[in-house]
């Protein structure tokens, strides 16, 4: 048995001390590996350590009769500290060889990390680019420690559906799997002819050779991994533009009869109304892509292109779910959390956005939605900004009392100084992250008023306040 192949047999930690001192090129060993984990308080495993990514640019073939991607990754990154080895997510999938600047890296196995070690240890500072190429047939995802959602990658009758969070990217392509490392993308998709792929951002080409369509997609501005999509399958495409120029593009699964996805049509509206109250739309298109009901469990805010399943009782298309799912391309998608542990400020403006867009368009004051939301029991079982693990991120503190938050907030500064605050906070942390912590500060700063009372009852209090 050669070194390399004793290597394998190991555990990951004694792998990377083993390999630590058998560089092919015999330079001296001066990096230690990267951490297996980006040091979220509460999905521990996700996400790693030791660099920063730049840019994905991800070359995929997919085949539906069979379910096989064949997939190559390649990733440009900065090293953060001095790195003689750094995981990547992925989940399931073979993979068939790996580089690092060129030459072939080792490539490891341990459950969902997959651990590269370059030829040569890489500096602090240093960009580099590694390649994966990977195959198999990618699984669906059931997240037993969030809520137990499906996600990853669903396969459809005629194609398939990516959808990322919080851990599912993971399923299609390995990545540093962390909100907190954003990154640009380039996703080249090829599949059968007679379908289409979808995904975020611009469509720079497509062609057909041989019975096969290869779609080009690219992203300019930065995007969190669970916000990367991946439509497979027969869709009606749609195109138009938003009051200032944006592009919208559509993309309707052939099951989904003409008329139940007709609410498409107020995007553009929807967006101006969102540019009123946010502050200027932050990517350089949007749109959607719906698939019919059953098809996933929950919208989901994908960057530029938000997925949408039909109601599944009136089986279309519901408003305030467009207006939430479009209200987190400012918060979520361009202003992004530091950690799991900030969803509140993802959820609790969107769910915020759907009050302010009631208040606008159905006679409806946020106070009385509020005065509603306080009723619910559901809506005390812990803090917003203190989820007590994973299995609870996506409950209804998260999103309901999120946005009571800000309805505080409003009632503390005023309307004014409210919505300077909101637009604000979007502009300063626009294509960046923030934490809960941040936001706090940013509020007392531009309100000059010491909201301490307002935080230890609403943010973070353990109990219901005994009134509104």
């Amino acid at each position: 048995m050669d070194q390399r192949t004793l290597v394998r047999t190991l555990t990951p930690a004694v792998a990377l001390l083993l390999l630590a001192g058998c560089t092919d090129g015999g330079a001296g060993v001066h990096g230690e590996p990267g951490a297996a984990g980006a040091g979220d308080p509460l999905f521990h495993r996700l996400g790693n350590g030791g660099y920063d990514v730049q840019h994905y640019a991800l070359t995929l073939g997919y085949d539906p009769r069979t379910g096989t991607l064949e997939g190559t990754a390649e990733i440009t990154a900065r090293a953060t500290q001095d790195l003689s080895a750094f995981n990547l997510d992925l989940h399931g999938m073979s993979v068939t060889g790996a580089t690092v600047d060129g030459k072939k890296a080792a490539a490891n196995r341990a459950g969902d990390e997959l651990t590269l070690r370059p030829h040569t240890d890489l500096d602090k500072g240093e960009t580099f680019r590694a390649v994966v190429r990977y195959s198999g047939i990618p699984k669906t995802i059931v997240d037993e420690d969030a809520d137990a959602s499906r996600e990853g990658w669903l396969k459809t009758p005629d194609g398939a559906l990516a959808v990322g969070e919080p851990v599912g990217s993971m399923a299609w392509f390995p990545s540093n799997n962390h909100p907190s490392d954003k990154a640009t993308y380039d996703i080249k998709v090829t599949v059968p002819e007679k379908l289409q792929a979808i995904s975020n951002g611009e469509l720079k080409n497509w062609s057909t050779t041989g019975g096969r369509t290869t779609f080009d997609w690219t992203s300019k501005e930065p995007m969190a991994s669970y916000l990367v999509t991946l439509a497979i399958g027969d869709y009606r495409l749609a195109e138009s533009r938003t009051p200032s120029g944006r592009r919208v593009l559509t993309a309707v699964d052939q099951a989904v009869p003409e008329e139940s996805a007709e609410l498409l049509g107020r995007i553009p509206e929807i967006m101006e109304w969102g540019e009123e109250n946010f502050g200027p739309y932050p990517f350089s298109s949007t749109g959607a892509i719906v698939v019919p009901t059953g098809a996933v469990g929950y919208a989901l805010e994908t960057q530029t292109r938000p997925v949408l399943p039909l109601d599944p009782d009136k089986h279309t298309l519901d408003i305030g779910t467009l207006v939430h799912e479009m209200a987190h391309q400012w918060f979520g998608n361009s202003v992004t959390p530091k950690s799991w542990k900030d969803m509140w400020l993802n959820e609790g403006f969107a769910q915020y956005a759907e009050w302010i867009w009631a208040e606008d368009y159905e006679d409806t004051p946020a106070q009385e939605t509020f005065d509603q939301a306080f009723a619910e029991e559901a809506n005390w079982t812990f803090p917003p900004a203190d989820p007590p693990s994973a299995a609870e991120v996506s409950d209804d503190p998260v999103y309901y009392r999120g946005a009571m938050v800000l309805h505080k907030i409003r009632q503390a500064v005023g309307e004014k100084v409210f919505f300077d605050i909101v637009r604000g906070w979007a502009a300063t942390y626009r294509h960046s992250n923030a934490s809960t912590a941040d936001f706090t500060a940013y509020v007392e700063k531009k309100s000059g008023k010491d909201l301490g009372a307002l935080w230890d009852t609403w943010l973070y209090g353990k109990g219901k306040p005994a009134t509104p």
